[in-house]
């Protein structure tokens, strides 16, 4: 009896301590890393949110740049770093979702390393053709691209910003759920891919959100996006699933993650006021240049993880695609 007391009471009080930890975070600044170049969209977005941060709970959030490696240099560290609540992870989609199934030499376990807290942005990338080519004039929709590569099988070309770049793998699935395979041509990043496609190089590019302006200038046609959701810039354009490919979904997207360990109380906090952030009409505008806001439970982006890393290892596996 007086043990199961003592037990009692050690339990209490460290739930006490974790619940006045949690009142008082931050108690100093808290950082948040960033596996990527200053500039880029997910910098973008920790600074954002780390400024609307600072602003709310009295302590500066720091960005610090750990570039390198496609965001695993930065994941590592946060991954080792305490569980303190005081290193926060900015990263996008491909360093939690597609490099524990493309680089071999990985040191951080997505699942078992990390918290997450939620996305913040969500990208879809934009299927697009060049109506100036006139091997694409007459191409309007997915069926007709479909059609046109069944037609002429293994000799149309589309372009991506690299070997296992999410253009890349977005254009692998639709090649396998339509049956279809296309010659894939790697550029140096999405900017280049684009480039090549204005010049007629490829015929085919799932581009990112920079497409849209092209497309409204009606220097690129889109097909559809490979979101869930139809893009409201560009509304009259359908998704992957509704072309005919049910189950499509896609996106390019930004969130926050801390190191497991961190307790449930500051995870909990920094949840709500990182999701309170991104609501605030000025916030959501500065971060609507980088895609559209899209906040998740814990639990939901969970299961969007588990489910995207499922999707896309069998794409690299079915099409045999290997790190650059």
């Amino acid at each position: 009896m007086q043990r199961t007391l003592r037990l009692l009471a050690i339990v209490a009080g460290l739930c006490a301590s974790t619940a006045a930890l949690a009142q008082k975070y931050p108690a100093r600044p808290v950082k948040i890393m960033v596996g990527f170049s200053a500039g880029g969209p997910v910098d973008v977005v920790a600074r954002i949110i780390g400024d609307r941060l600072s602003n709310k709970l009295g302590q500066p959030f720091v960005v610090e740049n750990r570039a390198g490696a496609n965001g695993m240099i930065a994941a590592e560290g946060v991954a080792r770093a305490d569980g303190d609540g005081y290193t926060i992870l900015a990263c996008n989609s491909s360093t939690i979702t597609l490099n524990k199934t493309l680089f071999k030499d990985i040191r951080y376990d997505p699942e078992k390393d990390f918290a997450p807290l939620t996305t913040v942005v969500s990208a879809p990338l934009v299927l697009v053709v060049n109506p100036e080519n006139p091997k694409t004039a007459n191409i309007n929709t997915v069926a007709d691209l479909v059609a046109a590569a069944k037609t002429a099988p293994g000799a149309l070309a589309y372009g991506s910003g690299g070997n296992g770049n999410l253009a890349h793998l977005a254009m692998e699935l639709l090649g396998q759920k339509a049956g279809i395979k296309m010659i894939h041509v790697p550029y140096r990043g999405g900017a280049a891919s684009e480039v090549g496609i204005l010049a007629q190089e490829v015929l085919a590019v799932f581009d990112p959100l920079s497409a849209v302006p092209l497309v409204k200038a009606g220097k690129l046609r889109a097909l559809a996006v490979s979101s869930a959701e139809r893009l409201p810039s560009l509304p009259d354009v359908p998704t992957v699933a509704e072309a005919g490919y049910p189950g499509f979904d896609l996106s390019f997207w930004v969130g926050f993650f801390m190191p497991k360990a961190v307790p449930a109380p500051i995870l909990e906090t920094l949840h709500r006021e990182i999701v309170a952030a991104a609501r605030d009409p000025a916030v959501e505008h500065k971060l609507g240049s980088q895609g559209v806001v899209s906040l998740l439970s814990p639990a939901e982006y969970t299961a969007k993880i588990a489910k995207e890393t499922k999707e896309l290892a069998e794409v690299v596996a079915a099409a045999n695609i290997k790190a650059e």
